[in-house]
């Protein structure tokens, strides 16, 4: 038994690992543009949602033999069509999400250690290193560090809430921003925010012979995150109200930026082992040179952005998780409509999923990408 419910753990820490990074620190300022109400609407409905295709993705999963990411499952379900766009939607969030990492892990350490960001690239590049290095090593460093970071995360949310809900003014909360453009800002960094799908293959290959709780785990881990993010929003918002910053934490100090140190390297470990075994499993690549083809353009692309200033870290979150959530999400509820019809096995739970809600929900994620390029 006890066995068993460290499998559990592991999956749920794993999903609610992945997602909770980089996102969680830029929520509390976007929405800080929207007003109050609007991002809790915006963290409760897209929560819902991102629950539910976390769901459709693990009735995929459950239906098919064999090991994959999730390129690998659009091809048997979708065809090459479909393999090449959701590799374009995972390669976006992936690269997206480890550029991100790597940016925002630099400036908050630099913050911590030395009080300002003049250092931030010296140590985005120290985590980059020490980063690949970890994720050279594989899946089992990330089983056994996961769970462990997991706790540390949640603890130190807990933390600045139970610290800073005292400290709210109330008067620092604009509950509706009058401008209706900015009523859709905080949509793609919070769609960030929740996006794990990449780590369900992970949690699959944790669960082995434990599927009936694969379920479970999905629920337990999707709803995590929505709690947390409300309690860290309230908190912060709270207490820095417009003068938000788009690394939260920030503005709180030093000691509650260890969030953010936890957070981004949780999350930063877990996609870059899914962005590694992606070549790995679905283009039988080995593993030296998947490790390459992971990590080197992270490297790149960052080192691009810096020099030439292209993006700030709460836009660059934004357009990721927009356009690599928007296409995932909808090419995920068709595969879970062939996945039903020509599954290779039972599995071990089902949901119900029809036309009107592909087609309603597909609206919305197209709205969202035509969001980023309007606004």
């Amino acid at each position: 038994m006890k066995k068993r419910s460290s499998h559990l753990f592991c999956a749920v820490a794993t999903l609610t690992g992945t997602a909770i990074g980089a996102g969680i620190l830029s929520i509390p300022y976007v929405i800080s543009k929207s007003g109050l109400l609007i991002g809790l609407l915006n963290i409760l409905i897209f929560g819902a949602i991102i629950l539910f295709l976390h769901l459709y993705l693990g009735e995929v999963i459950l239906r098919t033999k064999g090991k994959h990411q999730l390129p690998g499952y659009a091809e048997k379900y979708l065809g090459k069509k479909g393999k090449i766009l959701m590799l374009l939607s995972s390669l976006i969030f992936l690269y997206g999400a480890l550029v991100a990492y790597v940016l925002g892990e630099g400036k908050v350490l630099s913050f911590v250690l030395f009080g300002t960001l003049n250092y931030s690239l010296l140590f985005s590049l120290i985590f980059f290193i020490i980063m690949s290095a970890l994720i050279f090593l594989g899946l089992k460093t990330l089983e056994e560090g996961e769970k462990y970071n997991l706790f540390i995360i949640l603890a130190i949310i807990l933390a600045i809430f139970l610290f800073f809900i005292s400290k709210v003014n109330l008067s620092n909360f604009v509950l509706v921003e009058k401008n209706p453009a900015m009523w859709f800002m905080p949509y793609g960094v919070i769609l960030f925010a929740f996006l794990a799908l990449s780590a369900l293959p992970e949690m699959r290959e944790e669960m082995v012979r434990e599927e009936k709780k694969f379920k479970k785990a999905i629920i337990i881990g999707s709803i995590i995150p929505v709690v947390a993010y409300i309690l860290f929003t309230i908190a912060v918002y709270g207490f820095t109200g417009q003068n938000t910053p788009e690394i939260a934490t920030m503005a709180l100090g030093k000691l509650p930026s260890l969030l953010a140190i936890f957070t981004m390297f949780g999350a930063c470990f877990a996609l870059g082992i899914a962005l590694k075994e992606l070549f790995m499993y679905d283009f039988k690549i080995k593993h030296s040179v998947s490790f390459a083809l992971a990590m080197v353009p992270v490297l790149v692309i960052f080192l691009i952005i810096t020099i030439f200033n292209l993006f700030d870290f709460a836009k660059w979150l934004s357009i990721v998780g927009s356009i690599a959530g928007g296409i995932a999400g909808i090419l995920i509820m068709i595969m879970v409509k062939k996945a039903k019809e020509k599954g290779q096995r039972k599995p071990e739970y089902s949901v119900p999923l029809n036309w009107p809600i592909i087609i309603i929900l597909s609206l919305i994620f197209i709205a969202g990408i035509v969001y980023q390029f309007v606004f």
